[in-house]
C-alpha cells in the first residue's frame, strides 16, 4: 500500500510538473523573440523563468493562498509585453527604452500590492472585484485559453496556413485525451493530462522527426534588466502600472474559484498572503526580464480534470521545475515537447474552466435588462479578441495595448457597469413603470 502511495505521488508530480512546464516555456522565449534579445539573456530567462516559476509555486502551496494552484507569468500581462515589444519600430523607441518603461511600471506595481497588504486595503480591492465581475472574468479567461491553445494545436505556420499533418495529430490527441478522462478508469482518468502528453510527444517525434529538434542551452550569465534599465519613459509606465493592478484579478478569481471546489470559505488572511508573494515574486522577476506572476485560475480546470487534490505532488512538481531550470541539459531535454502537443492536451484540460465560469453564475437571476451586467461585457471582450491588434493602429499607441485587450476591456467594462449601476434597482424601476 505504501508503494502504491508513493508511486501515485510521484505520478502526480510529474503530471502537474508537465502541466506547469508548458504553461511556462512560451512565456519568456516569445518574450525573447519580441525583444530580440541575443541568445545568452534568453537562456537567463529561460532559466530564471523555470527557477522562480517553481519556486512561487511552493511557497504560495506552502505560505500564501496554500492552495495547489500554479503560479504563473500573467497572461494578461503577457500579452502587454507582447504588444509593446511588437509595436517598438512604430512608436520610434528602442526595445531597451521599452523594456526599461515595462521593468518600471512592473516595480511600481508590485510595491503597491505588497502595500495594500501591509496597510490592510486588500477589501477595497475585493469591493471592486464584485462575483459578476469574477463571472466575466472567468469566462473571458477561458475563452482567451481556449483560443490561444486551439490555435497552437493546429501548427499554424509563419505564413498563417494550417499544418495539416500536425493538425490531424493534435485533434487525434485531444480525443484520445477526452476519451481517457470521461471513458477511463478512476486512475486512468486521473492521469490523462500527463498520459496524452508522453503519448502525443512520442508520435510527434516519430510521425515529425525534422520538426523535433532540440535547443540547446549550455548555461548562461546573470545580468539584470535584460530588456532594459528602469527609466522613467511615462507612458509605458502607466500601462504597464494599470496591467500590473488590474491582475489582481486573477488572485480574486483564483482563490474564490479554488475554495468553492475544496468547499471552503477563503479568509482574509490567504488574500493577503497571496497578494504579497505575487507582489513580491513579480517585482523579483522583473530585474530578469520575465513577465510577472499571478495564481493561475486555469489551475482549476486542471484540478477537475485530474480529479487530484493532494497538495504534495502540486509541491514537489514546482520544487522539480526550479531545480530543473539550474540545470541547462534537463531544461535543453524539455524545450523540445512540441508545443501543439502540449496546446492540445491544455485544451481538454482548460474545457473544465467553463464549467468553473458557468458555476460562478449559481443564485443569479437576469431580466432582458440586467442581462446586458454579464452579456455586454462578456461579448465585446470575446468581439475584440478576434479583431488584429492592427485595426487599433489609428488609436494612440499607448492605449493599443489596453483597447486591443478583450480581456482587460471586459473587465473594465464589468467593473465600471457594476460601479455605476445598481441593477437591482433598475429592474424594480422598469416592472414598476410596465
Amino acid at each position: 500500500m505504501k508503494n502504491w502511495t508513493s508511486a501515485f505521488t510521484l505520478t502526480s508530480s510529474i503530471q502537474w510538473l508537465f502541466f506547469i512546464f508548458a504553461n511556462t516555456i512560451v512565456v519568456p522565449l516569445s518574450i525573447a523573440v519580441a525583444f530580440e534579445v541575443p541568445p545568452d539573456t534568453v537562456k537567463l530567462m529561460l532559466s530564471g523563468s523555470l527557477i522562480f516559476t517553481g519556486l512561487a509555486c511552493v511557497i504560495q502551496g506552502l505560505f500564501g493562498h496554500r492552495y495547489p494552484l500554479m503560479e504563473g507569468h500573467s497572461g494578461l500581462l503577457w500579452g502587454v509585453m507582447l504588444n509593446l515589444g511588437l509595436s517598438a519600430s512604430a512608436m520610434g523607441m528602442s526595445y531597451s527604452q521599452i523594456g526599461g518603461g515595462l521593468a518600471t511600471g512592473i516595480l511600481l506595481a508590485g510595491v503597491v500590492t505588497i502595500l495594500l497588504v501591509l496597510l490592510n486595503l486588500i477589501q477595497y480591492v475585493q469591493r471592486i472585484f464584485t462575483p459578476m465581475v469574477m463571472s466575466v472574468y472567468l469566462f473571458l479567461l477561458t475563452f482567451q485559453l481556449i483560443f490561444v491553445f486551439f490555435q497552437g494545436m493546429l501548427g499554424i505556420t509563419e505564413q498563417g496556413k494550417i499544418n495539416i499533418p500536425v493538425s490531424i495529430l493534435s485533434l487525434v490527441l485531444v480525443i484520445f485525451v477526452s476519451v481517457l478522462k470521461i471513458k477511463g478508469s478512476k486512475t486512468i482518468s486521473n492521469f490523462s493530462i500527463l498520459i496524452g502528453i508522453v503519448v502525443g510527444w512520442i508520435c510527434f517525434v516519430w510521425l515529425f522527426p525534422n520538426e523535433a529538434e532540440p535547443v540547446v542551452t549550455q548555461g548562461f550569465s546573470v545580468a539584470l534588466f535584460p530588456l532594459g534599465t528602469p527609466n522613467l519613459e511615462y507612458g509605458i509606465i502607466a500601462v504597464a502600472f494599470f496591467a500590473g493592478i488590474l491582475n489582481l484579478t486573477n488572485t480574486v478569481a483564483s482563490i474564490q474559484a479554488a475554495a468553492e471546489l475544496f468547499k471552503e470559505v477563503p479568509n482574509q488572511n490567504q488574500y493577503k498572503r497571496s497578494f504579497f508573494w505575487t507582489g513580491f515574486f513579480s517585482i523579483i522577476v522583473s530585474g530578469f526580464g520575465l513577465v510577472p506572476y499571478t495564481p493561475f485560475t486555469s489551475s482549476i480546470g486542471f484540478l477537475q480534470s485530474t480529479q487530484i487534490y493532494k497538495k504534495e505532488p502540486f509541491l514537489i512538481a514546482g520544487g522539480i521545475l526550479s531545480l530543473v531550470g539550474l540545470i541547462p541539459p534537463v531544461t535543453a531535454f524539455l524545450i523540445t515537447l512540441p508545443i501543439s502537443v502540449g496546446n492540445a492536451v491544455l485544451f481538454v484540460a482548460y474545457l473544465q474552466l467553463f464549467g468553473t465560469a458557468f458555476n460562478s453564475l449559481k443564485g443569479e437571476i437576469f431580466t432582458s435588462n440586467t442581462i446586458f451586467r454579464l452579456a455586454g461585457p462578456l461579448l465585446i471582450g470575446v468581439s475584440l479578441m478576434t479583431i488584429s491588434p492592427q485595426a487599433f493602429s489609428d488609436f494612440p499607441i499607448l492605449l493599443q495595448p489596453i483597447l486591443s485587450n478583450g480581456l482587460i476591456m471586459g473587465v473594465v467594462i464589468s467593473i465600471f457597469l457594476e460601479e455605476l449601476i445598481v441593477w437591482e434597482k433598475v429592474d424594480h424601476y422598469l416592472k414598476k413603470a410596465s
